[in-house]
């Protein structure tokens, strides 16, 4: 008899992620295995995979698995959603933990309430992932990737671009429910400027220290929510727009907080919440083996 593979459903913010050991695994995770639990019909379904390993003494790791199999380096929801997990089964016992993901160490801390704040690193405006920002900043070294223009079918955009450990493109608009999001998403997404794929923002300025949001995630599609991408949001707008910090962001599933100084140093506080816990069946275990 195959063991069962124990599995726990979170979300933050409307963003939900599988839960999954690295240890508990039957079978090596694979692009194919990743996309068949994520699916939301034929599998447990969910916006990606968060797969975990290690222990407090040694620290924790994350690998981020989206719906079409590829990997993410960071996700903001995701790492409250672990942190939550891990403190929560008593599995970690300090409420700040160190946790080794694909854009470096993050240090979640679960706090009293039940939110998690999270230092996220600084942001930088440019980087490697966009075509061109290297040969610019080396004739500028002080240069940031604001106020650029792409041109996706009829659309000609004004973003910036900000890396949060993974690739966002941010676009101000002064009406989100206009944005053609299922159309202008996936374009700018796979826009030859960015060679490693981006996430696409769309933002709107609603006060002195608000934004909103709609976020296209790489390698998911439309979503609730997307922490990272409210950390670029907020990041944007206080570089572009003077917004103060902190910014509350508002997106589809709820609000964050985000604090932004000067430096660009990033933290960034919201909710988690389990859904529920399980154990994939049998069939479904050999149907995964099998891709």
């Amino acid at each position: 008899m195959t063991p069962q593979l124990e599995f726990s459903k979170w979300q933050g913010i409307g963003n939900d992620y599988v839960i999954v050991a690295v240890n508990d695994l039957a079978f090596e995770m694979t692009p194919a295995r990743a996309a068949a639990i994520c699916n939301r019909h034929f599998g447990v379904g969910s916006d990606g995979i968060l797969l975990w390993s290690g222990t407090e003494a040694s620290g924790f790791s994350l690998e981020i698995y989206n719906p079409d199999g590829s990997t993410a380096e960071m996700c903001g929801n995701g790492i409250r959603m672990l942190a939550s997990y891990l403190v929560g089964r008593g599995i970690a016992r300090e409420t700040t933990l160190s946790v080794t993901t694909g854009a470096g160490i993050i240090a979640p801390t679960v706090r009293e309430d039940g939110q998690v704040r999270v230092k996220m690193g600084s942001a930088l405006l440019g980087g490697r992932g966009i075509i061109g920002y290297e040969s610019m900043s080396k004739e500028n070294p002080q240069s940031e990737a604001v106020g650029l223009n792409l041109t996706v079918a009829e659309y000609t955009f004004e973003f910036t671009y900000v890396d949060m450990g993974n690739p966002h493109c941010v676009i101000e608009t002064t009406d989100l429910n206009s944005v053609e999001l299922d159309k202008v998403g996936p374009m700018i997404e796979n826009h030859q400027m960015f060679p490693n794929r981006t996430n696409v923002e769309f933002m709107k300025i609603a006060g002195p220290s608000e934004v909103s949001m709609r976020v296209w995630e790489r390698g998911v599609g439309e979503t609730n929510a997307c922490g990272t991408g409210a950390c670029a949001v907020a990041v944007a707008a206080f570089r572009t727009r003077g917004v103060t910090s902190p910014v509350t962001v508002h997106l589809l599933g709820g609000d964050l907080v985000i604090e932004v100084d000067d430096c660009l140093n990033v933290v960034m506080t919201g909710t988690a919440k389990e859904v529920y816990s399980g154990s994939f069946s049998e069939d479904f275990i050999n149907r995964l083996k099998e891709l």
